[in-house]
């Protein structure tokens, strides 16, 4: 090999080296993409999965993460009845993959800090004053569906898609939860009262009529023993009870127990 191509040679493997330490190629992966940087600006293209080439020293590509991530925040707010209401609340949401660039632009990478806690504080905070304390519990899933509007409204056109919104606790002043308490005590002891009440009021319905029923039996008997013979009836009943044992002391007028023998 004459020097003329060796020096061809030596040149040719330097610019090879050169070419693979700056690392021109490079990879989007799943679940990301990739947004090109030409001399620190932004350029109008967004890389997806897979293989990219880029500009030695003139490019520089940023992966950002398209897939569904999770946000949770704790807000405090004030009821419609002015009651200090401290809310955990968890968001789940995503980039939308066709607006990375604009998020790059106008937010940066920490969207979560400057958009997304802002806004769900925010939006906590509108909903929150639009019911009063004791609803804020009877009404969670009503509470938890207008805090998802207004947070949609507010981040989506962001590029932030909201996937799912909750509420995870609901925490008020302990004055609050001492009158919720004793309220919750009062309405239960006045159903055991209005119970004891139902119960008094059966009892006395079951002995007026075991009084009605005791009184037309009465009746039903007297009725019988009339018809019967009256007089007559009673003393055959009562012979046919008799034990057949005589008093063992006699007075005088005393005549022979159950036996009329007349005059």
């Amino acid at each position: 090999m004459n020097p003329r191509d060796l020096k061809k040679l030596v040149i040719g493997v330097v610019i090879l080296v050169l070419f693979l330490l700056l690392n021109p190629f490079g990879t989007i992966g799943a679940g990301e993409r990739g947004i090109r940087l030409r001399f620190g600006a932004v350029v109008d293209e967004i890389l997806n999965e897979g293989l990219y080439f880029r500009i030695p020293f003139v490019e520089v590509v940023k992966r950002i993460d398209v897939k569904i991530q999770k946000e949770q925040v704790k807000a405090t707010a004030a009821s419609k009845d002015l009651q200090e209401v401290t809310s955990v609340v968890a968001l789940n949401f995503h980039l939308d993959p066709n607006k990375v660039t604009t998020i790059y632009q106008e937010v940066g990478i920490d969207y979560d800090d400057r958009i997304i806690a802002p806004a769900i504080q925010e939006s906590v905070k509108a909903s929150t004053a639009q019911f009063t304390a004791e609803e804020l519990i009877t009404k969670r899933a009503e509470v938890r569906e207008k805090i998802r509007i207004i947070l949609i409204g507010k981040i989506e056109k962001r590029g932030i898609i909201v996937d799912d919104f909750n509420i995870i606790d609901l925490d008020f002043s302990a004055a609050f939860n001492r009158a919720i308490e004793a309220k919750v005590t009062a309405e239960q002891d006045a159903l055991a009262a209005q119970n004891k009440l139902a119960q008094v009021e059966f009892e006395a319905t079951q002995k007026v009529t075991k009084a009605t029923a005791d009184a037309e039996a009465i009746r039903i008997q007297a009725q019988a023993i009339t018809q019967q013979g009256g007089k007559d009836y009673v003393q055959l009943q009562a012979i046919d009870k008799w034990n057949g044992i005589l008093p063992v002391n006699w007075y005088g007028g005393s005549v022979l127990p159950f036996i009329d023998i007349g005059h």
